[in-house]
């Protein structure tokens, strides 16, 4: 069989919230159906294929035909089809460590440990996790029909090259340590707490309902072979059947698609924000030069308070003191002061009733 570890990562290397661990329990549990599919492979590289292109894949169940079916295309190769059977190991099977009467085709463990981290800027405890230890064990295995009468095998070829392992979780024990007082004194100056170890096995077992979609093909002994496809496209197994995979991946291909809607449509509101406020402020200035221009043409024209001789006392401006009062401001309409110290106020409200000013228009002297 194959055996596939995981390197240990540096502490810390998964920072974020995990899930609360569950209690020390052990037993076979239902399993998580959880998990991406998308364009996207494990490896970061783009792949084509998704749920359009799964969708219009040829949909057959292992049995006697296929032989024959194959033989009849061209090159003895389907490209892309969805298969349904039955999963029987080739030689060989693999027993679970926790559970001697569960059989498998493939086994993963994994050892995570959890902890708390002390964060000095938020000034808590934020939970993390680091995988201590994982292992994949593979056997061969193939594709059987579910009627005890038909006899012929599909053989699963790179089943770890599949965009998601069809796994079932059978044993989950969450492991609590123990700590001193000499301990906890020690975790809260090292800025790190243990929480404790949880131990999960995973297994793709004897007899399960598995659909696969990939390339099919008849090697040249007769025997037959779903493997990954040679174009790139998305290679999948699945615990179910073919319509459960379907809606798994068009729910997460509408989330996605929602998502960047949703992305469209903020950016859109961003920039017509920001036009927004640029029109508003040209406009402002716009009518702030209008009116320094009428100001100026009144100031050229001579026709002011106290140049038609009324007294400087009286009309004079009540901020500074000595240039007339020019101004009308709006919508209050008070009269009080000039135009420059107008320019000057710190708030845009009138001096005597402290009411905001909309506009500003030039008080002209008959």
């Amino acid at each position: 069989f194959h055996v596939l570890s995981a390197p240990r990562r540096p502490l810390g290397a998964e920072r974020g919230r995990t899930p609360s661990p569950r209690g020390q329990r052990g037993g076979a549990v239902a399993p998580s159906p959880s998990w991406t599919l998308g364009p996207w492979s494990p490896n970061g590289r783009r792949k084509r294929g998704g749920s359009s292109q799964a969708r219009e894949a040829p949909k057959l169940q292992v049995d006697d035909g296929l032989p024959d079916l194959l033989s009849a295309t061209s090159g003895q190769c389907l490209h892309y089809v969805a298969l349904e059977g039955i999963v029987l190991p080739a030689k060989a099977a693999l027993s679970s460590q926790h559970h001697e009467e569960l059989q498998g085709v493939i086994q993963k463990l994994v050892l995570k440990e959890h902890q708390l981290i002390w964060n000095s800027l938020a000034r808590s405890w934020n939970e993390s996790e680091r995988v201590v230890s994982e292992q994949v064990y593979t056997v061969p295995f193939a594709l059987a029909s579910p009627s005890a009468e038909a006899v012929t095998r599909v053989s699963v070829e790179s089943p770890l090259r599949a965009v998601r392992l069809p796994l079932e979780t059978v044993f989950e024990r969450f492991q609590h340590p123990t700590h001193g007082f000499k301990d906890l004194i020690s975790h809260y100056l090292s800025g790190e707490k243990p929480k404790g170890l949880l131990e999960t096995e995973e297994m793709l077992r004897v007899g399960a309902s598995l659909t696969g979609i990939g390339e099919l093909a008849m090697h040249p002994d007769g025997t037959l072979h779903l493997q990954p496809p040679a174009d790139g496209s998305n290679y999948f197994l699945h615990l179910g059947d073919w319509q459960t995979l379907l809606a798994e991946m068009e729910s997460v291909s509408s989330f996605w698609k929602g998502a960047a809607v949703l992305c469209g449509l903020t950016g859109v509101a961003v920039i017509l924000y920001a036009l927004c406020q640029a029109y508003q402020q040209r406009r402002q200035k716009q009518e702030q030069e209008q009116q320094r221009r009428e100001f100026e043409a009144l100031w050229g024209s001579g026709n002011t308070a106290t140049e038609s001789g009324e007294d400087a006392s009286e009309d004079a401006c009540i901020i500074c003191l000595t240039r007339p009062r020019e101004c009308v401001l709006l919508c209050c309409g008070h009269v009080c002061c000039c135009f420059r110290c107008y320019e000057a106020l710190p708030s845009h409200t009138c001096p005597i009733c402290r009411s905001p000013i909309d506009r500003v228009v030039p008080l002209y002297q008959a």
